[in-house]
């Protein structure tokens, strides 16, 4: 776990949340605007402003999971806890992958789910696992090529359960590897384009750690990189199954939110929205 010093404490807790909730609030006023301008009928009715408000709605979704990366870097300093309940593991890294498939399809990148196991009751807080699925599929699918596959396996061990994103992308450099959960800080070592700030790989390993568990990553130039999450396979005393799923701030799609980044503008057009 790497040691932040004071100065970048202070960022982390206090700096960037802050910035993140002023850009929120002029966020919330320049997407009403703009859905005024190009309301649903304007875009269902001619194509043309369909493309050029799907291109905003992505830039704006890229955007809010900027702010929410920023507002969730108190993590990162330990000022933030979650709690954690009994819920499916199994079900949940699914849901994630139905979500997911034709927005990978779109891309023509090939994305398969398997799992030893149809369900597995453990302790854990399915929408910051949620997350971190989606964190992981965005990175794959940001750095595979069409034709390329991305490839989610759950595996079920009496102490633990492995959950493995690996794709067949061009892979992570020797020198980037070893800090590819600092990336934040370690702007030296930053891939090539495309690459975000660096924060979806450290709210990873927050989340891993958080429930008691881990995550390494492993690569080879050129043929892909599997990142592999180790999470305690135990069950919380009393914990009650699978409650409701709360709904995402700001009621947007969580699942291209999260992988605004890393798709192109179509599945942003009205037809998929809608």
């Amino acid at each position: 776990m790497k040691e932040y010093s004071e100065e970048e404490l202070h960022l982390l807790s206090e700096v960037l949340p802050n910035v993140a909730q002023e850009l929120r609030g002029a966020m919330a006023s320049v997407y009403a605007a703009a859905n005024r301008l190009a309301p649903d009928t304007a875009r269902e009715n001619n194509p043309d402003v369909d493309r050029a408000a799907a291109v905003f709605t992505q830039s704006y979704y890229k955007m809010y999971r900027v702010v929410g990366n920023l507002t969730d870097a108190r993590m990162l300093a330990g000022t933030e806890r979650f709690a954690l309940g009994a819920d499916d593991i199994v079900g949940v890294v699914r849901d994630v992958y139905e979500r997911a498939e034709a927005l990978f399809e779109s891309k023509g990148v090939t994305l398969t789910f398997e799992s030893d196991k149809s369900g597995q009751i453990i302790a854990m807080n399915a929408e910051r696992i949620e997350r971190l699925v989606l964190n992981l599929l965005s990175n794959a699918l940001k750095f595979t090529p069409r034709g390329g596959r991305v490839d989610i396996r759950v595996h079920v061990t009496p102490r633990q359960v492995l959950l493995r994103v690996s794709d067949t992308g061009r892979g992570i450099a020797p020198e980037r590897l070893e800090h590819v959960f600092d990336g934040f800080l370690e702007t030296d070592v930053m891939n090539p384009p495309p690459h975000g700030m660096g924060l979806g790989l450290a709210l990873c390993r927050c989340i891993a750690q958080g429930h008691g568990g881990a995550i390494v990553a492993s690569s080879e130039e050129g043929k892909g990189a599997t990142f592999t999450v180790s999470l305690p396979n135990v069950r919380p005393e009393g914990g009650a199954l699978r409650q409701p799923r709360p709904i995402p701030h700001g009621g947007f799609n969580e699942t291209l939110v999260q992988l605004s980044d890393a798709l192109g503008y179509e599945a942003f057009t009205h037809q998929y929205l809608d």
